[in-house]
């Protein structure tokens, strides 16, 4: 079973051009999802396509925010930034954006049922996939250069969508973390209470989690049945798969919606990559924003030299 399979076809792709520079090209971009849901404006997908001016073969980063749409100004913020280095730059506007969000479900969103759960990460992921389908195509991208940044909720994504597409070749992990339960049971955060399990659900769904990450281990995700859906859309499921690849993680010391337990639960799972803290809550950590970009602009550019030992500049 994987639930984040699509029939793949010609990119139906939008592209709008919207601001143009000395060294880049803006477009407003919108398509099909390859994964409808109910609600009909869930299933265009909306984003952003920076494009570097003058730069044949360029890498592709893609972002994948958080819930809400004010944690869209650091990619945009960041984007930027990596475009006038010469890195096209896709940032894609998730299920959760309010471009997508009719107005009747938005209230809903806290109580989603958890298959309007397991939906939404299924759409989310293949709108990442989609995305490198698109990129395939394109002359100015070299699709063998793709990386993923996910925020949050996005880091989830990112992490689930490079354990099942090796085409994503290296990803940023922003406030993120792995062991779903574990995250909600211990989270600081107040609304995280509505998720939590009692005491015995919670100890034994980890009893069945870690046997189902053993099965997985030997037989591979596609040959074995969850006991609970949300055992396949936890990133501690797919980490092991990012282990061969480079993976920055950057995380905020007091983050109160991802526990630091959990944190170190997808780095272990991932391999131990480089990973940082910042003096910060979940909510603040872009306050450190000009260390946050510098290093996510030389992790990039070290992952994506050119053969010739150069790095886009």
């Amino acid at each position: 079973m994987n639930p984040y399979s699509y029939t793949r076809t010609e990119p139906q792709f939008n592209l709008k051009l919207v601001q143009t520079t000395r060294k880049w090209l803006r477009y407003k971009v919108d398509f099909p999802t390859a994964f409808p849901l109910a609600y009909e404006k869930n299933n265009t997908v909306r984003g952003e396509y920076l494009q570097p001016r003058g730069v044949t073969k360029a890498p592709l980063v893609i972002f994948f925010h958080g819930m809400g749409d004010e944690i869209l100004i650091p990619p945009k913020l960041l984007a930027r930034a990596l475009v006038k280095k010469g890195i096209a730059c896709f940032i894609l506007y998730s299920v959760f954006h309010s471009s997508r969000t009719p107005e009747g479900s938005k209230k809903q969103l806290p109580d989603l049922t958890n298959q309007e759960w397991f939906e939404r990460y299924q759409i989310s992921v293949i709108d990442v996939r989609q995305v490198a389908d698109w990129a395939a195509r394109r002359e100015e991208i070299n699709e063998d250069q793709i990386a993923l940044i996910g925020i949050s909720f996005g880091g989830f994504i990112s992490t689930i969508t490079m354990g099942v597409d090796k085409r994503i070749k290296a990803g940023v992990l922003i406030i993120s973390g792995a062991n779903a339960e574990k995250i909600v049971w211990k989270s600081r955060k107040g609304s995280m209470r509505r998720y939590k399990l009692s005491e015995e659900e919670y100890y034994q769904n980890q009893k069945l989690f870690a046997q189902y990450l053993k099965e997985v281990a030997e037989k591979g995700f596609e040959n074995v049945t969850p006991a609970r859906n949300s055992f396949i859309t936890d990133p501690k499921t797919f980490a092991p798969a990012l282990r061969e690849r480079p993976v920055l993680m950057l995380n905020a010391l007091w983050d109160e919606y991802i526990p630091k337990e959990t944190t170190l639960e997808l780095w272990e799972a991932c391999g131990k990559p480089e990973i940082a803290w910042f003096p910060s809550t979940h909510s603040t950590i872009f306050l450190f924003f000009p260390l946050i970009s510098r290093k996510i602009i030389r992790f990039i550019q070290s992952t994506f030299a050119n053969q010739d030992g150069q790095t886009p500049q």
